[in-house]
């Protein structure tokens, strides 16, 4: 069992910057790949970037690449993402998911098994 704890959203202007970091319960955290995820007003939750176990591998979709970052520190059970140069259309709530398993990060929400609770991000123009 994991338990995900989000943390770090907020508003910001257009152009800024903002860290979302997501907190896991569990010994097993390093066995889990993790993903952030986010779902804006009226719109189907869409994958955002995903990171492999050990951080060897990483996927950010098309619209955050070059913007956002993922990352992981398994001493700390934590997975991050790091948005930079932040557009309204970011605005959405981020949710953090963990999948079990050693092989490569998914970027279908089916393939995830423990989710947190979301944070909000809003991007001001």
């Amino acid at each position: 069992q994991v338990q995900l704890v989000e943390s770090g959203g907020g508003l910001v202007q257009a152009g800024g910057s903002l860290r979302v970091s997501c907190a896991a319960s569990g010994r097993t955290f390093s066995s889990y790949y993790l993903g952030w995820f986010r779902q804006a007003p009226g719109k189907e939750r869409e994958f955002v970037a995903a990171i492999s176990w050990n951080g060897g591998i990483r996927s950010h979709v098309d619209s955050v690449k070059g913007r956002f970052t993922i990352s992981r520190d398994n001493a700390k059970n934590t997975v991050y993402l790091q948005m930079n140069s932040l557009k309204p259309e970011d605005t959405a709530v981020y949710y953090c998911a963990a999948g079990a398993g050693w092989g490569p990060p998914r970027d279908s929400p089916h393939f995830y098994d423990y989710w947190g609770q979301g944070t909000q991000v809003t991007v001001s123009s």
